[in-house]
């Protein structure tokens, strides 16, 4: 399978801002490309590419002052199977985790997980561990959230996801994230392209898409809590711990979002 993706955003700013740029594929997907992966920026300005603590290819600008457009367009090889499905998958116990997962055990700026853990434990603590553990928490939170474009809030936390009952695939991401995490089951935040592919057409304009990863019988696999079923066609840009290490841009000053536009379609 082939699919199209890309972006269009549009940055209007008074002034010279830094900004951070988290808007390259991620390198594990890098051999998929069959076109070239080029940010372009008009005006054209001076980029650095880098890769963060989190193996995240980032990029380094300053907007000059006035309208910057930020674009890309590529097309990816995709194998068009849906999200692996491993329900015998066991959970791995906090001792015998390789020391470089640890970090996902951890509460973090959207994952607050001291304020979760009781509610965790009275929720799934009576699951079977492993896979149907973490099932049981997409499922959960699946049902405690409802999902509205008009109610993003970029401070939202998962304490707050869980208590307004509201929220964007972010805030479904990170409260399942959270929950993984007070159940001692490592869970990164991840975001990327998902577009429609396979299933009806959804009214709701394309963006960035949220889910999340668990680290179970040694490797990592993928959920989703606001779609709740196995997907085509993911295309993951970085991981993190929660949104702050992958947001799409860090701006240092004020930059107005003039343009926001996503496009991820399978190609014939």
């Amino acid at each position: 399978m082939k699919i199209r993706t890309g972006f269009d955003i549009a940055f209007e700013s008074v002034q010279p801002t830094p900004m951070i740029l988290a808007l390259s594929v991620h390198p594990s997907r890098m051999p998929d490309l069959l076109t070239p992966h080029t940010i372009a920026f008009d005006p054209p300005i001076p980029s650095q590419e880098y890769r963060d603590v989190f193996d995240n290819v980032l990029t380094r600008i300053v907007t000059p002052p006035g309208r910057l457009t930020i674009s890309a367009d590529f097309v990816v090889q995709d194998s068009g199977q849906p999200d692996v499905y491993a329900p015998h998958a066991q959970q791995i116990e906090v001792q015998n985790l390789p020391s470089d997962v640890l970090v996902y055990l951890l509460g973090s700026r959207y994952c607050d997980t001291d304020k979760l853990s009781e509610t965790a434990w009275s929720l799934f603590g009576g699951t079977p561990m492993g896979w149907g553990r973490v099932q049981a928490i997409v499922d959960y939170v699946h049902d405690r959230i409802r999902f509205d474009y008009m109610c993003a809030d970029a401070t939202r936390t998962a304490w707050d996801g869980f208590m307004q009952r509201q929220g964007v695939c972010r805030d479904f991401a990170h409260l399942a994230v959270a929950f993984c995490r007070c159940m001692n089951i490592p869970a990164r935040y991840c975001t990327g392209y998902l577009g429609d592919i396979g299933i009806p057409p959804v009214p709701d304009p394309m963006d960035f898409s949220a889910w999340f990863e668990v680290y179970l019988d040694g490797g990592w696999y993928t959920f989703d809590a606001r779609h709740n079923t196995p997907r085509i066609g993911r295309i993951v840009m970085a991981r993190g711990r929660d949104a702050t290490d992958v947001a799409i841009t860090t701006n240092f000053g004020y930059a107005h979002l003039a343009r926001f536009d996503v496009h991820t379609d399978e190609v014939f």
